[in-house]
Order: C-alpha cells, then sequence, then structure tokens
C-alpha cells in the first residue's frame, strides 16, 4: 500500500466516490432501469453523464490519480450523490478544497422575550439588527431618535443603506464622516466571509448607485473592528443626546445583535428622552 500522503488522500476520494456511486439507485437521480442491470448503484457513465464531466476525467478520478479537482465539480458531484452537509464537506477535506461559506438563515422576527427586554428600555433607543445589518425590532424610544421603523421599507431599515442615503439620518450625526467610515468598515469585516451572497452582491451595486461616498469608501477595503461606544446625536427637537453604545450579541443562534443607546450620566439626555416620550 502506498502510504505517500498525496497518493492516500487520493485513493481514499476514489473510494468514497466509489462507495457512494454503489449507494445511490438510478430512480433517485431520475433515471430508468431494467429488470437486467447489474450494476449495483451507478454506473460511471451515468455520473459523468449527470454531473457534465467527461467520463475519462471521472475515471481517473475513481482511479486515484492526483488530478485537481475544482470546487464546481465538487459541486455536481455532491448533487449527483445526494450528499448531506457532514459528506459534502469530507469531500471537499479529501478535494483539498476550502469549504465554501454556508450563508447563515436571516429570521425576519425576535422571540417575545427578547421584544420585551427591547419594551424594558424605556428611555434608551435600541433596537435588533440581523446578520446583514437590517433592523428587524426596535422600542419606541428608538422610533423618536431615527424615524418610524413602521414605516420604513426593507431597506430604509437596513442601518449602511440608512446612513449613505438618508439626510435626515445624516444629519443627527456631528461626526457623520467619522460614523460612517467606522461603520462600513464593521460591515465589511462581518460580512467578508459571505462575499459570494447573492443579497451582498446585489446589496453593495444598488447601495454604490445611490451613494458616491458609499462607493468611494468601499473601495478602500477598510477593515475596522472596533466598536462606537459614544455616540453623540443632534436631535431637531430634543437638542444634543449623548449615548453610550452597546451592542450584545443573542444567543438564540439567530446571530442577531441587541444594539441599545443608554444616555450618558451627566449630559440631561435622560431628561431630554422623557421628554419626547412624553409628547
Amino acid at each position: 500500500m502506498d502510504l505517500h500522503p498525496v497518493n492516500y488522500r487520493c485513493k481514499e476520494l476514489a473510494d468514497f466516490l466509489k462507495a457512494r456511486r454503489r449507494n445511490i439507485s438510478p430512480s433517485q437521480v431520475g433515471l430508468l432501469t431494467s429488470a437486467r442491470r447489474r450494476t449495483p448503484g451507478l454506473r460511471r457513465e451515468e455520473v459523468a453523464q449527470l454531473s457534465g464531466i467527461g467520463l475519462t476525467w471521472y475515471t481517473w478520478l475513481e482511479q486515484g490519480r492526483p488530478i485537481h479537482v475544482s470546487a464546481s465539480v465538487l459541486e455536481s458531484l455532491s448533487r449527483v450523490f445526494l450528499l448531506n452537509s457532514n459528506e459534502r464537506r469530507h469531500l471537499y477535506e479529501l478535494a483539498c478544497q476550502p469549504f465554501p461559506a454556508e450563508y447563515p438563515v436571516y429570521p425576519c422576527a425576535v422571540s417575545p422575550a427578547l421584544a420585551h427586554v427591547l419594551d424594558s428600555f424605556i428611555v434608551c433607543p435600541s433596537f435588533v439588527a440581523d446578520a446583514r445589518w437590517n433592523v428587524i425590532a426596535w422600542n419606541k424610544a428608538a422610533n423618536l431618535l431615527y424615524g418610524d421603523f413602521n414605516e420604513m421599507g426593507a431597506r430604509e431599515r437596513n442601518i449602511v443603506w440608512t446612513i449613505f442615503t438618508d439626510q435626515k439620518h445624516r444629519s443627527l450625526c456631528p461626526d457623520w464622516s467619522q460614523s460612517a467610515r467606522r461603520l462600513l468598515g464593521n460591515f465589511r469585516a462581518s460580512c467578508g466571509q459571505y462575499a459570494e451572497d447573492p443579497w451582498l452582491i446585489s446589496f453593495v451595486a444598488d447601495l454604490k448607485r445611490e451613494s458616491a461616498e458609499f462607493e468611494a469608501l468601499w473601495s478602500l477595503h477598510e477593515i475596522d473592528n472596533s466598536r462606537e461606544t459614544r455616540k453623540l446625536l443632534n436631535h431637531p427637537s430634543a437638542g444634543l443626546l449623548e449615548f453610550e453604545v452597546n451592542h450584545f450579541d443573542t444567543t438564540d443562534g439567530t446571530r442577531f445583535q441587541l444594539i441599545t443607546h443608554v444616555p450618558l450620566p451627566g449630559t440631561g439626555t435622560a431628561e431630554k428622552m422623557r421628554l419626547l416620550l412624553e409628547n
């Protein structure tokens, strides 16, 4: 037995493909069968046809030859062999290919418990954002500070979209340029692992058309993992407001973030928020 690492890995890949080919019946992939068929599972010719791979090239794979296997070929084979997530990952590992990012599920509602937490922050404008930075839940104080989220469309409730396209939001921020640059660096850092996400590709393209400033900053490829911890906002009726900003990751597997704005002590911000809530 050849124990050279490369040859051993190729043999493991070959054996894995052969085992999966034998375990898939023609009917599972939409092929007609006859009573005289003697081959268990699929024939090599059928795998090649179903996956769009040349027969000779696929045969070399099952022979354990040290040939490069692209991600597109692995995806085709995963589809033909009906691989589950663990089997698909194993196939990529045997072929020495990085496993593609699996785009997370994006729930569109928060749990009743998290909604109760939001409502408990009376003078603290707070909201919940998903992994794409869409605001999906908010409290009354946040509505008074940033505008009525209930009246906004899906794009308008995206934090990145709003900061670059909404003039009212821009007028709230005395240090808009610094805040926008940091926020965009945070956004790029958080979405880099999902660079091929169709939603992200469409979002960036649309925002480039809407905002020349976004397009210029996006082209810089700046990464910023720092968080804004203090925020100044110039509200049209309440005046200058000063907050401590906190980000909390939820623990329910949704990848939500709870973002709170706590009035900075000694600034009068809490009293101003109470007046806004009373009016």
